[in-house]
């Protein structure tokens, strides 16, 4: 009897089934924190790598400008900028896939590596016409940007939730950047909307839904590594 209970147990572990006694949900939850440290882990240093080379393109075009006292890392930008950027961009990147499945519209559209990373090169496209292509007056310039974001969103992106939620987050970072501008933390050169310049919204945006798109890009990574 002891013998054929033994064999039962080895049949079963050989098997690949999990025995209940030894917490399958515990794995399970395992599993899922493990995945979502990892990818949180590398969002954040997305976002941490493209603060670093945008903020660069800022300073060297003197639109945004820092006091001496805190310029001190080899790209010329304040030691606060990367990790707060990596901080968000891991916060959007993991919420965007979270809200999809919370109203239950799965983001379907485009869902490849090659579009992410092309989304990625408009987001600094963006970025640099922002700070090198001259135009005739801010408004100008605010419009252009404007219409390029919307274009990225419908480009790469096309669902209702990630605009909505780019808005919202582009406008909290919109009041965000003001506060601290006003607080003396750092400046922007001819600031024509309060104390910011009228385009960073749109910038904003664009991150938003650059980060969004590869966030869920490594959410379905991870759906698919499951599945199989």
């Amino acid at each position: 009897m002891a013998d054929s209970t033994v064999v039962s147990d080895q049949q079963r572990s050989g098997s690949g089934q999990t025995d209940p006694s030894r917490g399958p949900y515990i794995a399970v939850i395992t599993n899922r924190s493990t995945t979502l440290v990892i990818r949180g882990f590398m969002l954040f240093s997305i976002g941490v790598f493209l603060a670093l080379v945008l903020n660069l393109l800022q300073v060297q075009r003197n639109v945004t400008l820092f006091p001496p006292d805190v310029i001190s890392s080899i790209f010329s930008s304040a030691w606060w900028v990367p990790p707060c950027c990596g901080t968000a961009s891991a916060i959007i990147g993991l919420l965007y896939p979270c809200i999809d499945c919370r109203l239950g519209e799965p983001h379907k559209f485009k869902r490849e590596w090659s579009s992410v990373m092309r989304c990625v090169a408009v987001f600094v496209g963006i970025n640099h016409a922002s700070a090198k292509v001259d135009f005739a007056n801010n408004v100008q310039l605010s419009l252009t940007l404007a219409a390029l974001s919307i274009g990225l969103w419908w480009t790469f992106d096309r669902s209702r939730s990630g605009f909505g939620l780019g808005v919202v987050i582009a406008l909290l970072a919109t009041l965000s950047t003001q506060l601290l501008v006003y607080n003396g933390v750092f400046q922007y050169t001819s600031p024509d909307f309060l104390y910011i310049r009228s385009w960073l919204p749109c910038i904003f945006f664009a991150g938003v839904i650059t980060m969004g798109n590869i966030g869920r890009q490594l959410a379905l990574v991870r759906k698919l590594y499951y599945a199989e």
